[in-house]
C-alpha cells in the first residue's frame, strides 16, 4: 500500500506529514493515519463498502455525533476515506462530562432514526446481525444461560429498533471540548435500541487500572440519563426498559463465553470472569 499516492489521490501535497494510529489493544499499526499540511489536520481511514454505506445512509447529514466526512476514493482494489481529526480522549477512563457527552451524542443519531425500519437494509442491519446473536446462544453449554439467552433472542426480535453501532466500546468515543463523535461505524445500522448502550458499559470496570474503566455511579447514571433524555418520550417503561437492557448485557457477558467454548479454551481468565458474571446476573432476570 503506497499512502503517498493515497493521500495525493485526496489531495494533499509531497510535503504533508503522515502519522499512523495504533490499536488501542495491542498497539499494532491501524489502517488510520493522521495527515497534517499546511495547517490542516485530517484522518484518513482504510475503509470497506458497508462503513460508507453508513456514512452515506445515515452520518452525512448529521449535525452531530460522527466525525464530518470530506471525501472517499478507490486505490488499487481498496477503499479510504477522509474525515474530521478531532483532538481528544476516548472512554476508556471515563469520566462523567465525558459519558454525558457520549450519550448525548448516542441519543442525538438514535432520536433521528427511531423506527425508520425501512432502511435496516443498510449497513449492520437487524438481519446482517441476528445469524451472529443466534451462532453465541449455541456455544454456551449451560442450560440456565440458554434459556436466558432464548429470552435475549426473543426480546432481540420484539423490541423498537434504531441506528446503533454494534460495537460501541469505550475507545470508539472520542471526547473533544464539549462534545463527542462516535468513530468506526462499519457494524452498524437499524438495530434494537439498547445494542449500543449496553456494549458502552457492559465490559467496564470500577478498578482504575482496568482496560475499560467506569464506577458503578456513572453506569446508574447512564442507564437513567438514556431512559430520561430518550426512552421516556418514546413511551417505553422504565421497568421494561430496565429489563431489556439487563438481557442486552446478558448478550454481551457471553461473548468471551461463547469463545472460550468454540476454541476449547474455557480454562482462560476472560471465560472464567465472563462465565461467573453471566450466571451471576441471570439470577435478576428469574
Amino acid at each position: 500500500m503506497n499512502i503517498k499516492e493515497i493521500i495525493a489521490k485526496m489531495g494533499f501535497g509531497e510535503q504533508s506529514e503522515v502519522t499512523v494510529f495504533k490499536h488501542e489493544e495491542d498497539d499494532s499499526d491501524y489502517a488510520v493515519w493522521k495527515i497534517e499540511e499546511g495547517g490542516v489536520t485530517r484522518v484518513l481511514k482504510k475503509t470497506s463498502r458497508q462503513e460508507l454505506d453508513v456514512y452515506d445512509a445515515f452520518l452525512a447529514s448529521a449535525e452531530c455525533g460522527a466525525p464530518r466526512f470530506y471525501k472517499s476514493i478507490e486505490h488499487d482494489g481498496e477503499l479510504f476515506f477522509l474525515m474530521e481529526y478531532i483532538k481528544g480522549h476516548n472512554l476508556q477512563k471515563c469520566d462523567r462530562e465525558s459519558l454525558t457527552a457520549a450519550l448525548d451524542a448516542l441519543i442525538y443519531l438514535q432520536n433521528m432514526y427511531w423506527e425508520k425500519r425501512e432502511l435496516q437494509g443498510i449497513g449492520h442491519g437487524f438481519e446482517a446481525s441476528l445469524p451472529g446473536r443466534q451462532k453465541r446462544g449455541k456455544y454456551l453449554n449451560d442450560a440456565e444461560l440458554e434459556r436466558a439467552y432464548e429470552q435475549y433472542l426473543q426480546i432481540y426480535s420484539d423490541i423498537p429498533r434504531t441506528l446503533c453501532h454494534d460495537d460501541l466500546l469505550p475507545f470508539n468515543v472520542l471526547r473533544a471540548e464539549e462534545r463527542a463523535v462516535i468513530v468506526d461505524w462499519e457494524y452498524a445500522g437499524i438495530l434494537p435500541y439498547p445494542t449500543s448502550l449496553a456494549r458502552l458499559i457492559a465490559h467496564c470496570e470500577e478498578d482504575e487500572s482496568a482496560f475499560f474503566y467506569m464506577t458503578q455511579a456513572d453506569k446508574d447514571y447512564a442507564v437513567e440519563y438514556y431512559f430520561e433524555h430518550l426512552l421516556k418520550e418514546k413511551d417505553i417503561d422504565c421497568n421494561a426498559y430496565r429489563r431489556t437492557l439487563d438481557y442486552f448485557l446478558l448478550y454481551e457477558y457471553c461473548e468471551w463465553i461463547m469463545l472460550g467454548i468454540e476454541y476449547n479454551d474455557t480454562g482462560c481468565e476472560r471465560f472464567q470472569k465472563y462465565y461467573a458474571k453471566a450466571k451471576e446476573h441471570i439470577k435478576k432476570l428469574t
